[in-house]
């Protein structure tokens, strides 16, 4: 399995050990990685060549370890997955056998190779063979390089006054660090605090937010900005300045705060049909939060009343804005429940009242399904309607409602059921934070949600470093899961904020100033205002904040006089990779 060379080989070269894995056969099915390992023997600073089951289980790291230690390797290739999952994994590695972790590469020869070439095994060994001789090439020109290191402020800015932002201050303020909460709407509490009792216990949405409120009462290292939005943001990680627009008794005001993270925790808003969509329009066809307030308002000893009659029949029709194919495509998560628990709402209020629920499929996950349950055996009869046959909404000449759907479960049959009430299960929707979004260059996914880094490893962070994202902003959640989001942010700041300084990626450009003609060329390429330039006694010089570069290296292209460069990447690096990935090797 493992391929040595002689340690004594060559005064000055380098001593680099090439690590290829099977990944349980993700790889090792499609690339011949013993080939891939023979293809090195001829290399004299490939110290150490070998395959493996699984290069980032424990005990394969600690084999690492043991090899860059005994063969005193300055060098570190491994072919294995993509760098979104294990960099950080090997950069550790490195650290624990004290060689530069950033002379190590990561060769991604699973999804740019082996996925993508599941038809042509001796293609995939063959281009495994390049790409792992890239990565040599790359790292046989590495220089050592140590992290940045930035002082931090002790303050957080929590953007979003909903639960999890309200409970991600509490939790901020709780392990010492100062938070401004930045509200854009009047009031704090967001959708849930409009709502009343919500699932599984019961417990009013008002009621939590007026609860959070008062912990917030009690901690005077919160300060809550209403009617108030973040317009500006300048300064380096850890160290921001942040600009705050405030309305207040039609005064405005613009505050100026120190914070060393963001915690983003906006929220979404609810999908809003179109007049004419399913019946909307007509009187008695209403949203589910519509239907909501209706229902809360009756609990009690109420009656559940429309336009002044009881109501004694519901229709309730499920997807409405999500799973659509020419619209949002994802699902929201917490419709299929909310609607559940509204069904046996209005159990409780009146146990005779027909309720008929018109879905594709029911995602009540997890312990919801005890409601699912429930519902059903109160009386509430549930209809599979298809993907691509979605019911339909008519209004009668008594003034009622016809809903008309096809059945899947009793063999495509087509009901016409009466109703007094029908609601249109609406899901979430991205809010609109255009502006926030291009000040704080944060990625947006297709589905117009923010983009965390990565959603196992890095579920809360963002490319841009220092700002977290949490709660529905990302994507659907129920409060509960939303809740925990901002908790993460909590623990991903205090981990940024507590030390009092942080470590960034030495991975960013750098001007030579002896080459620079001050042409002004790079100013306007970079995304995040790192480039700026300043007076000499030669004229003007680029100069680059290590701090605020994120690495794209987007800037290396327009310099003319290639005076620009990318630590860890830098061209001499590149076009060596470049020339190890173009020699052809035979497999057969």
């Amino acid at each position: 399995m493992t391929q040595t060379q002689d340690p004594a080989a060559g005064a000055g070269r380098r001593r680099i050990g090439v690590y290829i894995c099977h990944c349980g056969g993700n790889i090792s099915d499609y690339v011949d990685v013993a080939k891939v390992r023979d293809a090195l023997a001829d290399d004299p600073e490939v110290v150490v060549a070998e395959t493996t089951l699984f290069a980032c289980a424990d005990g394969q790291q600690h084999e690492m370890v043991h090899d860059i230690e005994t063969e005193q390797l300055d060098g570190l290739v491994v072919a294995s997955c993509s760098p979104k999952l294990h960099q950080v994994t090997f950069r550790g590695v490195s650290k624990r056998a004290n060689l530069n972790p950033y002379a190590y590469t990561q060769v991604n020869i699973r999804e740019q190779d082996s996925w993508a070439h599941t038809d042509d095994h001796e293609g995939a060994t063959a281009k495994a063979i390049g790409l792992v001789k890239a990565g040599i090439a790359k790292t046989r020109l590495s220089v050592p390089l140590q992290p940045l290191r930035v002082d931090t402020v002790p303050a957080t800015m929590v953007v979003g006054g909903g639960v999890t932002g309200l409970r991600a201050a509490i939790g901020l303020a709780d392990i010492g660090i100062a938070v401004t909460v930045v509200e854009r709407e009047p009031q704090v509490g967001g959708w849930l605090g409009q709502l009343g009792p919500m699932f599984p216990h019961d417990r009013s949405g008002r009621e939590q937010i007026a609860q959070l409120l008062s912990e917030i009462e009690k901690r005077p290292t919160i300060t809550v900005l209403t009617d108030a939005e973040l317009v500006g943001k300048s300064g380096t990680f850890g160290n921001y300045t942040a600009k705050v627009h405030i309305r207040s008794g039609g005064a405005d005001e613009l505050r100026t705060l120190q914070v060393g993270t963001f915690v983003i925790a906006t929220g979404a808003d609810v999908y809003s049909p179109e007049v004419g969509e399913l019946g909307y329009g007509i009187d008695g066809v209403v949203t589910l939060a519509e239907f909501g307030t209706l229902v809360d308002a009756a609990k009690g000893g109420g009656v559940l009343t429309w336009s002044g009659r009881p109501v004694r029949s519901i229709a309730y029709v499920y997807c409405v804005g999500n799973r659509q194919a020419d619209g949002n495509a994802y699902c929201s998560k917490f419709c299929c429940t909310a609607t559940i628990h509204a069904s046996i709402k209005v159990a409780d209020i009146d146990p005779t009242i027909t309720q008929y629920h018109l879905h594709r499929d029911v995602r009540a996950y997890g312990k919801f399904e005890l409601l699912y349950t429930e519902s059903r055996e109160r009386g509430s009869v549930y209809l599979r309607y298809p993907d691509d046959e979605l019911p339909s909404v008519e209004q009668t000449a008594d003034k009622r409602l016809a809903v008309t759907v096809t059945d899947k479960l009793t063999a495509g049959a087509q009901l016409t059921i009466p109703a007094d009430l029908v609601v249109l299960v609406t899901g979430m929707v991205p809010a609109q934070n255009t502006e926030l979004s291009t000040l704080l260059k944060l990625p947006v996914g297709d589905d117009g949600f923010y983009n965390e880094i990565h959603p196992k490893l890095r579920p809360v962070e963002t490319v841009v470093d220092g700002v977290m994202i949490a709660g529905a902003c990302q994507g659907p959640k129920t409060a509960t899961e939303a809740v925990s989001g901002g908790l993460a942010a909590v623990t991903q700041s205090a981990g940024i904020l507590k030390k009092g300084f942080a470590e960034l990626d030495p991975l960013v450009a750098t001007v030579d100033e002896a080459a620079c003609t001050g042409c002004d060329a790079c100013l306007t390429t970079c995304p995040y205002d790192a480039i700026s330039s300043y007076g000499c006694d030669s004229g003007t010089k680029a100069t680059i904040s290590a701090a605020t570069c994120k690495g794209c290296g987007g800037c290396v292209p327009f310099c003319p006089e290639d005076a620009i460069d990318l630590l860890g990447y830098t061209s001499a690096q590149m076009l060596a990779a470049i020339d190890g990935l173009s020699v052809k090797e035979p497999v057969g």
